[in-house]
């Protein structure tokens, strides 16, 4: 028998995503986020990716934004290895359904194992276990993951019960690592033994779910390194993710991970270095996401990890996420050296005031310094936001603007605020007069309506960057299709093109696709084609813009005088 199969990513049917979030009020703010990430073409909804996938034509492996072995796969299948048990897997549930039946219908599968990282809805889920039902009846499901960890942190005891009888799953792996208590769930699977020890598990007791004990689980990152060895080179491919840190150093209020997380715990430069050798042994890969979210803290560390790189000539690009109060000039001259080609910046606000309010380190005066360095150093640079974060106001807004017209990162983008229960900021929220949550939130000094409409103006009128769409398309995104024959010239007009057919969209609402000349430009940047082939188009301006940067703000502000809200206006 095969003690565990494990599947990976499921990405859920966008257009029910869509239906399920609009509902009955396109109004709300998590569907206003969502409508900024796709268009509309032939009464279906598409993301960047999509477009691109239908103006390429049959593609053998059709483009998508996780055409990789999932890291946790990767993970997890070595652990089990490690400590006796056999597993398998299925990498992307969407495209490898036949061939999860058809091992399910073998029958000597004990046990199927969902994960559920980048999972916001229990949609995905249901969708695996339905099927899995349907394939087997008698194999167990166990789930866990990020997802049941943040419900278990949000939910009571009867509502964290009520949400796994809705799942249907047979037991639940509780807590931000679960590694030790799914061993645990197997161990007693394959010899018919007792759940009700077995900590940070929930497991099914007719049809009620008993909840044992949560205790801190910790698998120290040197003592659990991947084998690569155990998976087909072929499988692996050109692009792998890896972690060399867990948790986060800092405790910014708009985010609990570091408290979910636990202790922050990175590994030594040899363990470092014997994991990148690693990835060079397999002979296949060309890019390589570094996921820790802090990933050059310690600076001294980061720093011998770059010289290691630039000594040893791995021969891969890399990207990661930085921190830009915890660099230098030099430091991202070495980075460049060492193969980096894009960051992702977690900059959140121009605005210094926020930025204490927020509890981070980072001052508008080093986003402005590092954007410049790395640009100057040809690493590509995406600037996230965050709007609506308590305090927030018209001027801090402007404030973040302002930067992003001033430091010109390639990328942007902003996101509403998202009031989560198990962040720092929820135990002040009587202080900011916070009321409701998730993304339909008011404060004292704004409500989510009020930032959602401050979002889309940074979409229509910001002149510098590029905003980056996020469902199905991300930082990088540009990597993997620069790998596929794109250049990055080309990804840039054909992100622009995408982004002026939902400008339009914003703009005329009643307009239920694209016009034709938005829809040429798509074909015309998206196509696969050389360099020299391609329009010509202004670094900065929009390839068609139906309405003037003046003309954008009296709609919005028309729109914003509808809602009567306050005075709407950078």
């Amino acid at each position: 028998m095969t003690d565990c199969l494990l599947i990976g990513f499921n990405d859920y049917d966008f257009g029910k995503t869509v239906t399920a979030i609009r509902g009955n009020d396109p109004s709300s703010g998590a569907y206003r986020d969502l409508n900024l990430a796709f268009i509309t073409r032939d009464g279906k909804e598409r993301r960047a990716m999509d477009i691109l996938n239908e103006v390429n034509g049959s593609l053998a492996t059709p483009y998508h934004n996780a055409d990789f072995l999932w890291p946790v796969i990767l993970y997890l299948g070595s652990y089990l290895a490690r400590h006796g048990f056999s597993f398998d897997y299925v990498n992307l549930f969407h495209l490898e359904k036949d061939k999860l039946r058809a091992k399910l219908a073998a029958g000597d599968v004990r046990s199927v194992a969902i994960t559920t990282t980048l999972y916001v809805s229990p949609q995905p889920i249901i969708e695996i276990v339905a099927f899995v039902r349907e394939c087997n009846p008698d194999v167990k499901i166990i789930i866990g993951g990020p997802y049941i960890a943040s419900q278990a942190a949000m939910l009571d005891d009867e509502s964290l019960r009520q949400l796994f009888a809705y799942l249907e799953g047979d037991y639940y792996v509780i807590g931000a690592e679960g590694e030790a208590a799914l061993v645990a769930v197997l161990q007693a699977l394959r010899e018919g033994g007792d759940f009700s020890g077995v900590r940070n598990v929930a497991y099914r007791d007719g049809a009620d779910f008993v909840l044992n004990e949560r205790a801190l689980e910790e698998n120290p990152l040197e003592d659990n390194p991947v084998d690569y060895t155990l998976f087909p080179t072929a499988e692996i491919g050109e692009f792998l993710s890896i972690r060399t840190a867990k948790s986060c150093p800092f405790a910014c209020a708009f985010c609990g991970f570091s408290e979910r997380a636990g202790k922050y715990r990175y590994l030594d430069l040899a363990h470092v270095e014997k994991e990148l050798d690693a990835i060079r042994a397999i002979g296949t890969v060309t890019t390589v996401t570094f996921l820790d979210d802090t990933f050059n803290v310690p600076k001294k560390r980061f720093r011998d990890i770059l010289r290691l790189m630039i000594d040893k000539r791995y021969g891969f690009r890399w990207n990661s996420f930085y921190r830009s109060d915890h660099g230098d000039a030099e430091t991202i001259r070495l980075m460049a050296e060492a193969g980096c080609e894009g960051v992702f910046l977690g900059i959140e606000s121009g605005s210094d005031v926020m930025l204490a309010a927020m509890n981070k380190t980072s001052r508008r005066k080093n986003y402005l310094e590092a954007i410049r360095h790395f640009r100057d150093n040809g690493i590509v640079t995406h600037a996230n936001l965050l709007v609506g974060f308590p305090g927030e106001t018209a001027e801090t807004v402007a404030e973040t603007v302002s930067l992003i017209e001033e430091a010109r990162p390639d990328f942007f983008r902003a996101q509403l605020w998202y009031c989560d229960p198990i962040t720092p900021i929820w135990q002040k929220r009587e202080e900011f007069g916070i009321r409701d949550f998730a993304f339909n939130w008011r404060h004292n000094t704004m409500d989510f309506r009020t930032a959602s409409q401050y979002v889309e103006q940074m979409f229509l009128t910001v002149r510098n960057a590029i905003w980056l769409p996020q469902q199905g398309f991300e930082l990088w995104s540009v990597f993997y299709l620069q790998r596929k024959g794109f250049s990055l010239a080309q990804i840039k007009g054909f992100v622009r093109a995408f982004n002026d057919a939902i400008r339009e969209k914003l703009l005329f609402p009643d307009a239920r696709e694209p016009t034709p000349q938005l829809v040429e430009n798509l074909q015309r940047w998206g196509k696969i084609q050389h360099e020299a082939d391609l329009p010509a188009a202004g670094e900065n301006a929009p390839l068609y813009n139906p309405q003037s940067t003046d003309a954008a703000q009296e709609e919005i502000s028309r729109q914003r005088s509808e809602d009567e809200s306050e005075e709407f206006q950078f």
